[in-house]
């Protein structure tokens, strides 16, 4: 059996998701009730591959909220995090994804050191973060939609924006290794990090987010947005390409020009109907088939028996791993999501 371990976008929606899910006790509540709130499997999933084999999977609610973080309330988000992680190894769920911000707190607060939850000892060999699939769709998302707006990748300049980090890191890998762009451009905030990567590529220009945009014919988000920065449409080539690898995904609404086209990142389409609620309240566009790919990794290692943490620890992302998940994931049944014809 497979788990996701997701959480929901703010406080409002978390709010309106507990009426729709039959917990009015959690409908009316504050952010302090929240923090409080223990882990809940509140979906259960049926998901069969184009090869005709039918897994099973529960969805855990942390019950971690974003603004458990921008109010310092760091105690309660790892908890949220630890905890639904006890409660998928409780439920004897094979190997989970910690979606969302699950594997950020799991890896920034460096987690791994708390294994004991009250009676429970946890295997990380559980749990993945789903990071080597995300990634692998992102590379494909950039490969497939670039033709699709007229982008020709070899004469092409890309700059991933949150380049060291985990998904990040492993993007510029593929686009190093797999794709022949012409030019990559490095956007973080750590600049020995940075400085790291640019040579272990052998390649890259490190810039600032402000001189990379206007240069980039296709910008890949897998970091937040810093503070007190807003796009504009005069900062970004026209025609260009902007994947919005985070979450929650809002970029589409924030920029809205002709020829800039905006991808939601790291989301793929299964071939097949899935039964499941959840990702209607995600508000994904076709809920029956699409999800993000980290949830969708960990239905592949369910598929294939590899219970292991496929994806695990910062910067560990191979090509070699993306390419073996994204056979894996072709096998199965599942394609990235690209845009809309016009």
């Amino acid at each position: 059996m497979f788990g996701l371990i997701g959480h929901l976008t703010s406080l409002e929606h978390a709010q309106a998701v507990a009426h729709q899910l039959g917990y009015p006790e959690y409908a009316d509540q504050g952010l302090e009730f929240w923090c409080m709130a223990p882990p809940q499997i509140v979906d259960e999933i049926t998901v069969t591959s184009v090869t005709g084999k039918t897994i099973y999977g529960k969805y855990v609610e942390s019950c971690f909220l974003p603004e458990m973080l921008a109010n310092q309330r760091v105690k309660a988000a790892t908890r949220k995090v630890i905890n639904a992680m006890a409660h998928a190894q409780k439920h004897n769920i094979d190997i989970t994804a910690l979606g969302g911000f699950s594997s950020i707190i799991f890896e920034n607060f460096d987690l791994e050191k708390m294994s004991h939850i009250r009676n429970i000892e946890l295997d990380f060999r559980r749990f993945t973060t789903g990071n080597t699939h995300t990634a692998y769709i992102i590379c494909q998302q950039i490969e497939q939609a670039a033709p699709q707006v007229g982008i020709d990748l070899r004469q092409a300049t890309v700059a991933v924006c949150g380049a060291t980090g985990d998904i990040g890191s492993a993007v510029c890998r593929w686009l190093n290794t797999c794709l022949d762009v012409q030019d990559l451009l490095l956007v973080a905030r750590n600049r020995d990090r940075l400085l790291e990567l640019q040579a272990e590529l052998g390649r890259g220009k490190i810039l600032d987010l402000m001189e990379a945009l206007p240069l980039a014919d296709i910008v890949v988000w897998v970091a937040s947005m810093p503070k007190g920065v807003e796009l504009s449409i005069e900062q970004l080539k026209r025609p260009s390409l902007m994947i919005d690898g985070g979450y929650p995904k809002n970029m589409a609404t924030k920029i809205q020009h002709p020829q800039i086209h905006v991808l939601n990142g790291g989301i793929v389409e299964h071939a097949l109907d899935i039964d499941w609620k959840i990702m209607e309240i995600v508000n994904m566009d076709v809920p029956s088939r699409q999800m993000f790919a980290c949830f969708a990794e960990a239905m592949l290692l369910e598929f294939e028996g590899w219970h292991t943490n496929f994806s695990w620890g910062r910067n560990q992302i191979t090509v070699e791993k993306m390419q073996q998940i994204g056979e894996v994931s072709r096998k199965h049944g599942f394609q990235p999501l690209l845009l809309n014809p016009q």
